[in-house]
This record gives C-alpha cells, structure tokens and sequence, in this order.
C-alpha cells in the first residue's frame, strides 16, 4: 500500500505509546499527491464528512421514521453523538482522536433506511447472493460506491479506517466475515475498539430520551432498572427542586458520564494487565483491552433487556417496522424483476457485479424518505414517477 506525500503533519504529540499514528499508518490503496500535509487520519474523517453516504445520514432511522417527528434521533445525530462520546475516551485514554473520530461518523455509512429491519430485510433478500450485512456494507461505501476522485471508486481511506470500519462489533452488528486483508481473528486497534463501546453507550441514552418523549416508555418504568433508578436519586438528591423535564437530561447525561468514567478506568487497568506498551503488543496479546467493569456491564444489560422489552418490541414501533418491511421487499423484488426502473448507472453495473447485488446497493443507500417516495412511485397509481 502507499500514500503519496508524508502524511504525518501536526499530529499531537502527548499520544500513549500504544496509540495507532498516522506516521506509521499502513497506508492507502491508491496512490495520491496531496496539497496539504493533514495526518492521514485527520483526512480521513474530513473525506467522510464530506461523502455524499454520509449526507444521507440525515434521514435515516434509528427507532423512529423520519415522518414520526423531527425531535428524534436519525443515523446522523446517533453518529455525532457516538463521535463526542468516543472521543472523550479516547482523550482520558491518550489515543487519537482523529481516528476515533473517522471511525465514529463512518460506522453507519453503509445502513439502510429503517434501522435494522431494513437490514434484516436485506439480508433475507440477498441470502443466494452473498447477503447483507451493514458493516460491510460500510466498508463497499467507502472503498468503493463513493465516486469523488479521479484515478480510482471510493474515499481511498488508511488502512486503520478501513479495519475499523469492518471488525465494529456491538449487540446488534456482529462481523460476518472480515477480509482478509484486515488480519482475521486478530483485534484491531484501540480506537476501533472504543467505536464498540461509544456506539452502543450512544444508542442506549439517546434512544432513553427518544422512548420518553414519544410516550412509549415512561419515568416509572425506568425506575425499576437499577442503573437508571441509581442516576436518578443522585439527581433528586443533588437537585431536589429542578422539574422532571430537565431532571430527565440531567439523568441522562450523568448516565453518559457513568460509562466513560468506568470505560476509562477499566480499560486502563486492562491495558497495565496484559502489558500493553505498543500497537504491536496489542495485536501480539489479541485480547480487547477496552471494556467496562463487570459490575456496570451487568447492569447495561439490564438496560438493554428494558429497552429491547419496553421500547423496540413496542406495538406502534412493530407496526412500523412491519410496514417498513413490505416496503423494502416490494421495491427489492421489482427492481430485480424489472432493472430498467433502475437509474442508467447502476443498471451499467449490473454484468460486473449481479443484478441483486446492485439493486441491493441501490436500496441499501435510500433514504427512509426516499424509500417512501419511491415505494408511491411505484405502487401509487395516482402519483408522479
């Protein structure tokens, strides 16, 4: 692999000696001469700001579709959110925030709209094709369905970017196969592995406030999750006249302060443990060193079991979800059966990479708004194509 000219640049210089750096990265697919000297990694998150994936974030689901309201989260918000917690980590821990952060905003580039239903729908769909799964889905966003550059498809990310973006692991996004060229079976670095964390950390709390707001869960029912219930009384007690509404965001941020205080204070304790001293080091011992205590992990899983219970199986969300699926497999099975209502360049892709594949492109990058619009374009007699 190579880079074109020395992407070191002013990269801070207080980082942990087992912090990943740009002057060391593995470098770049393709070969490019550069105008500036920005660390590789600082590049690379400004390249994901700017891809057009990444845009349409905006108007992708978490829990909650796009037409239910405009106080809810979307992929976007969720991705700046896990950026601000990963790279508070990643400062406490002395790792590169650069990194971190590159790695926060392009872990969702390759989900579809609806959330994980619309994964799950996909997945069904492509099974006699390869399936579908959104991290790899990530992964072909950025090294090859962006067209920004000349000479080669894709942003041309670092190697460490590119390894993140495909061995991310959380609850709901198990690797389902890491290429090879990533180093199978072997853990990436500690910023990929803060992602992990700052991801589902993110979720949790966000989709706390988007669960309260829409009603669909209530005070007195997180009340019986310890973890909320102990936040909550050091919140009363601190602050014994402030008003449910602003208690609620105060709860909620003490929450987020919990987990980076514990992931911190664990992680580091890992990292003395297994003699961690080096990038190398880590990947000899392979084992994640950044990880919560087992104390707090127990107590996130309670958590999780309320919101899983509470929230995401609520009947208004299934009903959404139900329609959600219908309308990605009706847009799937006509694309397939019909490619020509495809726009003319993916059609043009089609011999290279298989008719599901491209129609699996095609609606794995919609909007929840676009999908929507597309489905009454199609199903609607009444409506303009």
């Amino acid at each position: 692999m190579t880079t074109g000219i020395d992407e070191q640049g002013m990269e801070r210089p207080d980082l942990a000696t087992y912090a990943a750096r740009s002057a060391f990265s593995r470098g770049r697919k393709h070969r490019e001469d550069f105008r500036d000297n920005r660390p590789a990694f600082e590049r690379d998150r400004d390249r994901i700001i700017h891809c057009a994936a990444f845009r349409r974030l905006e108007y992708k689901t978490q829990v909650f579709v796009n037409h239910e309201g405009d106080y809810y989260r979307t992929r976007l918000t969720h991705s700046l959110e896990v950026a601000q917690i990963g790279k508070a980590i990643a400062r406490r821990l002395k790792l590169n925030e650069e990194l971190t952060e590159a790695l926060a905003l392009a872990h969702d580039l390759g989900h579809t709209p609806f959330g994980h239903t619309g994964e799950e729908v996909l997945n069904r769909l492509m099974d006699a094709a390869g399936g579908f799964e959104h991290n790899l889905q990530s992964f072909r966003v950025v090294d090859e369905l962006e067209e920004r550059y000349p000479g080669f498809n894709g942003l041309n990310l670092s190697w460490e970017v590119r390894e993140g973006i495909v061995k991310h692991s959380s609850p709901y996004d198990r690797p389902s196969g890491v290429i090879d060229e990533f180093l199978p079976g072997i853990v990436p670095t500690m910023e990929a592995q803060i992602i992990n964390y700052a991801d589902e950390i993110a979720y949790n709390n966000h989709d706390i406030d988007d669960g309260l707001k829409s009603g669909y869960i209530t005070i007195e029912q997180l009340r019986g999750v310890a973890l909320w219930r102990e936040v909550w009384e050091r919140i009363e007690a601190a602050c014994p006249e402030l008003d449910p509404e602003r208690k609620k965001f105060q709860t909620i941020s003490a929450l987020i302060g919990v987990f980076i205080k514990d992931l911190t204070a664990t992680s580091l304790a890992n990292i003395r443990t297994f003699g961690v001293e080096t990038l190398d080091d880590l990947r000899r011992v392979n084992r994640p060193v950044v990880a919560l205590s087992p104390d707090l992990a127990e107590k996130n899983r309670a958590l999780k079991r309320f919101l899983f219970e509470n929230l995401y199986r609520h009947y208004k969300v299934e009903r959404m979800r139900v329609k959600a699926e219908r309308y990605l497999t009706q847009l799937f099975e006509s694309y397939v059966k019909h490619p020509t209502l495809l726009p003319r360049k993916y059609q043009q892709k089609m011999e290279l990479l298989g008719r599901e594949r491209v129609v699996c492109d095609y609606i794995a990058g919609m909007t929840d708004r676009f999908a929507l619009d597309e489905f009454k374009r199609l199903f609607e007699p009444y409506e303009r194509v």
